[in-house]
C-alpha cells in the first residue's frame, strides 16, 4: 500500500478531532433565539391553470411596503386605464428593467422603488391620456437569485420571491451552524454596499431594519462567533451574547430584556479582565449611570445584576386536610410556629388523624442519592442483601419529612415538637382511619373496623382465616404512619390504618417443565458417561 494512502485518512482524522476539541473548548452564545426552526415554507401553492401562470401565491407577511419595494426584471404589473373608454394591461419588466406599455412606448424603472415606479408610469401615461383614472398594481413578485455563504450548515445559491427578507433566506436554507453569529449578517450588494445586520434584533424585538429585504445578487455572508460577554442575575434574558465592538452595557441589558423588579439597580457589577487578558476585575454602576455615561463593553465582559435582599419575598406555608379552613397562610420569617397555623386555621376537626398527620419541607439545593438512583436501574435479583435492605429504606422513605409527633404536641402539649415553620412547608392532617387493611391471601380481605383491644391473630380470624395459597409464616405489618414492616409476632399493638399483609405461595414448577428439565439433564448425564466410557476404551 503507498504511504499516501495512510498518512491521508490519519491526517483527516488528526484534524477533525483538533476541531471538535477546539469548538468544545470555545464559549457560545446559548440564548433561545438560537434554537429557531429552519423549516421551508408550507404554504407555498402552485399556481391554478385557469391563471395561466400568470399568478403565483406564496406565503407573504401582509401587503408590501412600496416605498421599501424595489421593482425589477420579472415582476408583473397590472395597468388600468379608465376613462371613455377603459384599457387593462398585464405587463411585465423586462430584463434590463424596462416596462413598455402598449401605444405609450417604454419607461425605464430600474433601481426604483414601487412608488416611484408608480409616480414615474403615471407621468408618463397622463402625457398620452387626458381626464383619465389610473390605476397601476404589482400582482406578482419576480423571482431573484440570492448567495448564502460563511459560518452556514451549507453554503448556497438560492432562489427566493422578490418581496423576501434577510429571515426568509434563513429559514429556506439548510440552517445556521452552531457558531453562527447572528448579530453580525454582513449582506454585500451588486451595487458593492456593504450593510452590517443584526438578526437577534429582529427576533426579540420585531425590529424589521434588522431584517432586511434581499435583493437580486445580495451576498449574505454569516459570521462566526469570536468573542462573546455574558450577563446573568435579574435580567430578562440571562445568557451568553456575541461581542459586538463598540455595544455599550445599557444596550446589552436592553438586548436582554430591560432588568426585573427585583434587580439592585444602584450596583451593578461589570467584572472585565485587565490588558493582559490575565486577571479579572471588576466595576461597579448605578442603571442610571449606565445610561447616561454610555459604558462600553468589553470582550468577555460579564455583567451581574443581583437581586434585591428581602424585596417582596413571599413567605406561605400550604396547610391540607382536616383543619377547620385548610389552604396557604402566611408566616412571618423565623417567628410563625406550627401550633399557631393550625389556630388560625381554625383547629382540627374532629375527624382529623393526629398520628398520621405530617410536614413536609423542601430544601433548595437538595440532591438526589446518586446510589438510590442507581439501585433503582437494578432488577432486585441482582442485588446484594445489604443493596436490597438500602434500597427497601429508601423506597420508604418521603423526601422532605419533618419528624414530628403531633399527638405529643396536641394532646400531650410538648411545645418541644412546636418548631417554628419555613417558607414552602406543607402540613398534611389527614382523616382518621378507623380500621384496619386486609392485604393478601386472606378468605375474605378488606377493611375491618378497628378495636384497639384485638390482635394480629384476631383480626386474621375476622378475615375468616387465610386463603389456601398463603404463606402463613410470613405475615407482615405494614405500619400506616411510618410504612415500616414488621413480622407480625414482633407487633405489640395494632394502630389505625395499619395493613395486615400475608404473601402468596408461588406454585410450583409446571409437570411439563419438571419432565423437560429432568429429560435434559438425563441427556447430559448419558453424554458425560458415554464419554467416560470411550476414554477408558482408548486408555487399554
Amino acid at each position: 500500500m503507498k504511504p499516501g494512502k495512510i498518512i491521508y485518512p490519519l491526517v483527516i482524522f488528526v484534524l477533525a478531532i483538533f476541531l471538535a476539541n477546539n469548538f468544545a473548548q470555545q464559549e457560545l452564545p446559548n440564548y433561545p433565539e438560537r434554537t429557531f426552526q429552519t423549516e421551508n415554507d408550507s404554504l407555498k401553492i402552485k399556481p391554478d391553470k385557469d391563471f395561466k401562470d400568470f399568478y403565483t401565491i406564496e406565503a407573504t407577511e401582509g401587503s408590501i411596503d412600496p416605498d421599501e419595494y424595489r421593482v425589477g426584471p420579472g415582476d408583473k404589473i397590472f395597468i388600468s386605464i379608465s376613462g371613455v373608454l377603459e384599457a387593462v394591461h398585464n405587463l411585465v419588466i423586462d430584463q434590463e428593467g424596462w416596462l413598455y406599455i402598449p401605444k405609450v412606448g417604454a419607461i425605464d424603472l430600474k433601481n426604483l422603488t414601487l412608488t416611484e415606479a408608480r409616480e414615474k408610469t403615471i407621468n408618463k401615461l397622463n402625457q398620452y391620456y387626458k381626464n383619465v383614472d389610473i390605476f397601476i398594481s404589482l400582482v406578482d413578485f419576480r423571482k431573484i437569485k440570492v448567495s448564502l455563504t460563511g459560518d452556514v450548515l451549507r453554503p448556497s445559491l438560492y432562489i427566493l420571491s422578490a418581496n423576501s427578507r434577510l429571515m426568509d433566506l434563513i429559514t429556506t436554507s439548510y440552517g445556521l451552524s452552531k457558531t453562527s453569529n447572528l448579530r453580525n449578517i454582513n449582506v454585500i450588494s451588486k451595487n458593492e454596499t456593504n450593510k452590517q445586520y443584526d438578526l437577534l434584533n429582529f427576533l426579540r424585538f420585531g425590529d424589521y431594519e434588522n431584517n432586511p429585504m434581499l435583493r437580486e445578487g445580495d451576498v449574505v455572508i454569516v459570521d462566526r462567533v469570536d468573542e462573546v460577554v455574558n450577563i446573568s442575575g435579574e435580567i430578562k434574558y440571562p445568557s451568553k451574547y456575541e461581542f459586538i465592538e463598540g455595544e455599550s452595557i445599557s444596550q446589552l441589558i436592553d438586548l436582554a430584556g430591560g432588568l426585573l423588579s427585583k434587580a439592585k439597580t444602584d450596583t451593578i457589577e461589570v467584572i472585565s479582565f485587565d490588558p493582559a487578558g490575565k486577571n479579572q476585575v471588576s466595576d461597579y454602576f448605578s442603571y442610571d449611570e449606565l445610561k447616561n455615561s454610555n459604558v462600553k463593553l468589553k470582550k468577555q465582559d460579564h455583567v451581574v445584576i443581583r437581586r434585591i435582599p428581602d424585596y417582596y419575598e413571599d413567605n406561605y406555608v400550604k396547610l391540607e386536610g382536616f383543619v377547620k379552613y385548610p389552604g396557604w397562610y402566611k408566616i412571618v420569617k423565623d417567628n410563625t410556629t406550627l401550633v399557631q397555623i393550625i389556630e388560625e386555621a381554625g383547629g382540627l376537626r374532629k375527624e382529623a388523624s393526629l398520628p398520621e398527620a405530617s410536614l413536609k419541607r423542601t430544601v433548595d439545593g437538595e440532591e438526589n442519592d446518586p446510589e438510590f438512583e442507581r439501585l433503582k436501574l437494578i432488577a432486585s435479583a441482582d442485588m446484594t442483601e445489604d443493596e436490597y435492605d438500602y434500597f427497601k429504606s429508601k423506597s420508604r422513605q418521603t423526601s422532605g419529612r419533618v419528624v414530628i409527633d403531633f399527638v405529643d404536641l396536641f394532646n400531650n402539649n410538648n411545645l418541644n415538637e412546636n418548631i417554628v415553620l419555613r417558607k414552602g412547608d406543607i402540613i398534611t392532617i389527614p382523616e382518621q382511619k378507623d380500621y384496619i387493611i386486609m392485604l393478601g391471601q386472606f378468605v375474605n380481605p378488606g377493611k375491618i373496623i378497628y378495636d384497639p383491644s384485638l390482635t394480629v391473630k384476631d383480626y386474621i380470624s375476622l378475615a375468616e382465616g387465610f386463603g389456601w395459597r398463603a404463606l402463613e409464616g410470613e405475615v407482615r405489618v405494614i405500619k400506616a404512619k411510618t410504612g415500616e414492616w414488621i413480622d407480625a409476632e414482633n407487633v405489640v399493638k395494632l394502630q389505625p390504618g395499619d395493613t395486615i399483609w400475608v404473601p402468596e405461595d408461588p406454585p410450583g414448577p409446571k409437570f411439563w417443565e419438571v419432565f423437560m428439565d429432568g429429560l435434559q439433564i438425563f441427556a447430559q448425564l448419558a453424554t458425560v458417561i458415554a464419554a467416560a466410557a470411550a476414554i477408558v476404551v482408548a486408555t487399554r
